[in-house]
């Protein structure tokens, strides 16, 4: 008789038990997304995450494309600050391209998720299609490091199933204050399963990201031998040089407008500038000046050209070309199949509000990088295209070594195969718990310009193989 009772009650219980095993909200689900000729596999998701009161950052995640219970959990933020990780998502590494017309997407072969879930937070509010109830949108380093922390968490009460995965801290570019910033609040969380970050192209420091640029720039054949040699006059004393914060007004006016407004495309010296060369320029000796040296030299790490322009148009960083993906995101069917909130903007690649209200607290990541290898349980990547100008490779090189690791291997190649041939992806030098890594070839987008290679580096770090 026991057995009939129990019969209905264990029958009842069983989709219980099997919804708390899969959590997600089935009202942030993506059912169909527009542009793609064949609906994914995958699960993916779209919503708004808490990050504090009033404060509500979209994010899109998408499953692993095999065992996503077992998979990592990545989470992944662009930089400005003020910019979004759409872009991450649908021009770097993520399951979905954007094509030139702005409608179709296409699969991407070297997609993130093909090994981890992977989290794309739009952070901080006001940027892309993020928001907060007052439409107040200064914020600062520590503020935007709690709020994308809260986000976490209610990312993680949306989807327990995820909470005792291996979690990953990932991003790029201004992603370099916001990643170790963020790791900070993660590992005093002993509910987070944090096991390490990367950070690609990242701002680590004001002062080596600026005096290494000059030699950068300098040996890629950017500057002339005549201002090479008043550079050194004025900017050098004691075989020491300081293009970061001089006092000789002569070193100044030199270093203002190297690259600034050169027409060079900063993301990808070797790529063209999308947009043509800006006009107003003129060539004294051997260097290029340009009329507007409003901005010293160096301090926006993307170093946005925000032009004085009429309310409404879009606006994006020098030689780059967000049409396509603000068209898609910007269409009624793409925004309802995201279940975007209608207090949400229209989308941009980067937010003028916010950069202009944003107030940066870190000069460097020292602290934060040293935290987390004092702790010796934490993997870290640092990598970067070498031949991008924001964020120039050399600087992150030097950062890297200024944190006095051990030297565990030398520098050297690393290679990845293509097409059946091993081929040199870049080189790569490992201390004790941290590594250095450059991908050949690649500028500040290191997986749009290098897809395979990115994606060997990706997984090689994610499932802690030999670089």
């Amino acid at each position: 008789m026991a057995n009939t009772h129990m019969g209905p009650v264990l029958l009842l219980a069983l989709p219980l038990l099997l919804g708390l095993s899969r959590a997600a909200p089935r009202d942030h689900e993506v059912t169909f997304l527009p542009g793609l000729g064949k609906q994914p596999s995958f699960r993916h998701f779209s919503g708004y995450l808490c990050a504090g009161p009033g404060k509500r950052l979209h994010y899109w995640f998408v499953e692993a494309q095999s065992n996503p219970q077992s998979s990592p959990l990545v989470l992944w933020l662009n930089g400005g600050p003020g910019c979004s990780s759409m872009e991450g998502f649908l021009k770097e590494h993520g399951p979905f391209l954007v094509q030139p017309d702005g409608v179709t997407l296409k699969y991407n072969d070297y997609a993130w998720n093909k090994i981890a879930n992977v989290l794309y937070l739009e952070s901080p509010a006001g940027v892309g299609f993020s928001y907060s109830d007052d439409k107040k949108y200064a914020t600062n380093d520590t503020e935007v490091a709690h709020n994308n922390y809260l986000a976490l968490k209610d990312f993680l009460r949306l989807f327990p199933e995820y909470c005792k995965n291996d979690l990953y801290l990932t991003g790029e570019s201004y992603g370099g204050i916001y990643i170790p910033t963020l790791a900070e609040w993660v590992m005093q969380d002993p509910s987070l399963n944090l096991k390490g970050i990367a950070v690609g192209n990242g701002l680590s420091s004001y002062e080596i990201n600026d005096n290494s640029l000059v030699y950068f720039a300098y040996y890629h054949g950017l500057l002339g031998t005549e201002l090479w040699k008043d550079l050194q006059t004025f900017c050098c004393s004691q075989e020491k040089c300081n293009f970061h914060d001089n006092s000789n007004l002569n070193c100044t006016l030199k270093v203002r407008g190297i690259v600034e407004e050169s027409g060079l495309n900063i993301y990808n010296l070797y790529a063209p500038c999308d947009g043509g060369v800006p006009g107003g320029m003129r060539y004294e000796s051997d260097y290029l000046i340009t009329h507007d040296l409003g901005n010293s030299f160096i301090r926006m790490p993307m170093r946005f050209s925000w032009r004085q322009v009429s309310c409404g148009v879009r606006m994006d960083p020098p030689c780059t070309n967000s049409t396509d993906i603000s068209v898609y995101l910007n269409a009624p069917e793409v925004r309802k199949a995201l279940h975007i909130s209608p207090e949400a903007p229209e989308w941009q690649v980067c937010s003028f509000e916010v950069n202009r209200g944003y107030k940066r607290l870190y000069m460097q990541m020292n602290d934060q990088y040293l935290k987390l290898l004092g702790a010796t349980k934490y993997r870290i990547l640092v990598y970067n295209g070498d031949v991008d100008m924001a964020c120039n490779f050399l600087g992150d090189e030097w950062f890297v070594d200024s944190l006095c690791q051990k030297v565990q291997v030398a520098r050297r190649p690393w290679l990845y195969t293509e097409r059946g041939e091993n081929q040199i992806g870049g080189f790569v030098k490992e201390f004790t718990n941290i590594a250095f890594l450059t991908v050949k070839g690649a500028g500040h987008m290191v997986p749009t310009d290098r897809p395979l290679a990115a994606f060997t580096m990706f997984s090689r770090f994610i499932r802690n193989e030999p670089y």
